[in-house]
């Protein structure tokens, strides 16, 4: 699409951020040496549920200004900035990053007020013309290289991760072998993963959203029996005389409603373990690579009907 164009697509914008609960102070957690590490993974995973991808959206610096946390980024591609305006947009940055401040704040929630600019420009009465919020992101060209405290939050965050994975595998080893009855989860996966990949991208995992859950109702169609079969490796709540009572049971209100139900119960058994990383891989296995795309954000509006 860029093919005509010189130089590459790179655009800055500020990200600020506030938490409505009196007792919860971003700024004082970022200024903290026990707390800063879980506030900049929140905002490291939030970042990448947004794009889809942990290389969608770079963050160059963070900002400490009480009563707010203000988040430079740095946008290398149009795409990735567009999902990034669509996901603050109808909320599910913010849903995002409570979830994940609550994760590692180890907090009830972090209700947030967050606010969107590019220089002079407040993007948050503008974000129904993405072209125009593109056109001010674009214009702000990042003025400063990645501040070096990120640099070292990063790598302690991908230690952190490899460290974990390491564990998670070693745990879900010794469980299996303990208990041989339990299935076996997939070569090299992790239920805690934070990272995987899908058609050579690397992905943030996530739990599964209620778009989610709509979204492989509508387009799972017949298969829906097949992905269950293909879950059910790894959930209990999913074995063959359930998706079949299922089947039965909801057979008058058709496939969205059976698929539905399908993904509910997989919801609903695993908690924060249903993630985008575990179906992914089931929708691969049934060879049903549009929804899985349509799921990580890969198709443009143009695809989508």
């Amino acid at each position: 699409k860029m093919a005509g164009s010189s130089s590459p697509w790179v655009g800055s914008a500020y990200l600020f951020l506030q938490s409505t609960c009196k007792s919860i102070v971003l700024p004082a957690l970022y200024e903290s040496s026990q707390k800063k590490p879980g506030v900049f993974k929140a905002l490291k995973l939030a970042l990448a549920d947004s794009t889809g991808s942990m290389q969608g959206v770079e963050m160059l610096k963070v900002h400490c200004s009480h009563p707010q946390l203000i988040v430079q980024l740095k946008f290398c591609r149009r795409e990735s900035c567009r999902r990034f305006l669509q996901s603050y947009r109808d909320g599910a940055l913010r849903e995002s990053l409570q979830s994940h401040l609550q994760l590692s704040l180890a907090t009830t929630s972090v209700p947030l007020e967050m606010e969107l600019r590019a220089g002079s420009e407040h993007l948050d009465s503008m974000l129904k013309d993405e072209d125009r919020c593109l056109e001010c992101i674009d214009r702000e060209k990042p003025d400063r290289l990645r501040d070096e405290e990120i640099t070292e939050l990063e790598e302690h965050l991908k230690s952190l991760m490899v460290h974990q994975s390491s564990n998670d595998n070693m745990a879900v080893r010794d469980c299996v072998a303990l208990n041989p009855s339990l299935p076996h989860p997939p070569q090299g996966s992790s239920l805690s993963q934070l990272t995987f990949t899908f058609q050579g991208q690397e992905f943030a995992n996530r739990t599964l959203t209620p778009d989610d859950h709509q979204k492989f109702a509508k387009l799972v169609s017949k298969k829906w029996k097949q992905v269950g079969r293909s879950l059910q490796k790894t959930c209990r709540a999913l074995r063959d005389p359930v998706i079949d009572n299922l089947a039965l049971e909801y057979d008058r209100e058709g496939l969205y409603e059976q698929a539905y139900q399908l993904l509910l119960r997989f919801i609903q058994s695993e908690g924060k373990k249903a993630t985008i990383a575990r179906l992914i891989p089931a929708l691969e296995e049934n060879g049903l690579i549009s929804l899985a795309e349509e799921l990580l954000g890969l198709h443009s509006n143009e695809d989508c009907s």
